[in-house]
């Protein structure tokens, strides 16, 4: 009886440690997923660490340590547990998706969703589309165009080229992306194709000023999220994901330069 007694608290015990690695692998996998969304579609650095960090005290890791970049999440349940990864290749903008992760980790720790419901819900992030349709998008940064233009004191005879020109650079910078996954090569051929539009809008007496329809073009292809989250990283302590969000910035403003001065060195 005692040997049977031994072998069912050592069965109980083994048990007990397996469902202590699992659980600790399902808060890590949450918490990575988590992050790797919210820096997926555009949420700043400091906020990413922030939200995983709380995510997992929610469900008793009080000691867990995160380290991110706009490449790279590291995650650990405490200083002395092994830290895993997760790459970030790709980046956009979906702020809708970024609020929902803040709002299923808000929920867990108010207690409001357990460790599964919480990794059902960030897979339903994770699966869900985009919000806006591909020719939605197009419509605003077509319209956004011919506003920023006017809010640049600019003159109604030039609104329809510069949605013009918006919508083709918008939708060329969108494309070309697919095919070259380099924003560099697609952001400096979409401000090249703008520059092209607006010379010849004004060269054939449909457009009057040639710089305020460029301008108003090219606004959509601005970083300025980007621009936004380099200053708050920075401001927050966070030096190498500011730095390298401000270096992003600044070659997206590189490209957009690059390609207004092909198209006037060409035309």
């Amino acid at each position: 009886m005692t040997r049977q007694a031994g072998a069912a608290t050592r069965m109980e015990e083994e048990a007990a440690i397996n469902r202590n690695q699992e659980d600790t692998e399902l808060i890590v996998e949450i918490c990575l997923l988590a992050g790797k969304l919210m820096l997926q579609n555009g949420a700043e650095t400091y906020r990413v660490e922030d939200t995983m960090t709380r995510m997992a005290a929610a469900f008793g890791a009080e000691n867990a340590q995160s380290y991110v970049t706009p490449t790279g999440i590291w995650f650990s349940q405490g200083e002395k547990e092994p830290a895993k990864m997760a790459r970030i290749s790709v980046r956009s903008t979906d702020l809708r998706k970024v609020t929902l992760v803040n709002s299923i980790s808000r929920q867990a720790a108010n207690g409001e969703l357990d460790i599964l419901q919480v990794q059902d819900r960030l897979r339903e992030v994770e699966a869900s589309k985009v919000a806006y349709s591909p020719w939605l998008q197009l419509l605003a940064a077509a319209l956004s165009s011919g506003c920023f233009l006017m809010m640049f004191q600019g003159v109604w005879q030039d609104f329809i080229p510069a949605m013009v020109a918006g919508g083709v650079g918008f939708a060329a910078s969108v494309l070309v992306h697919r095919f070259v996954p380099l924003k560099f090569f697609s952001e400096l051929l979409a401000a090249f194709l703008i520059g092209v539009i607006a010379t010849l809008f004004v060269r054939y007496g449909h457009g009057q000023q040639i710089d305020k329809i460029i301008v108003g073009s090219v606004m959509p292809l601005v970083p300025g999220l980007l621009i936004t989250n380099a200053v708050r990283d920075l401001m927050a302590g966070h030096l190498v994901s500011g730095l390298s969000k401000g270096a992003e910035a600044f070659l997206t403003a590189f490209a957009i330069g690059t390609g207004i001065a092909m198209a006037y060195t060409f035309l």
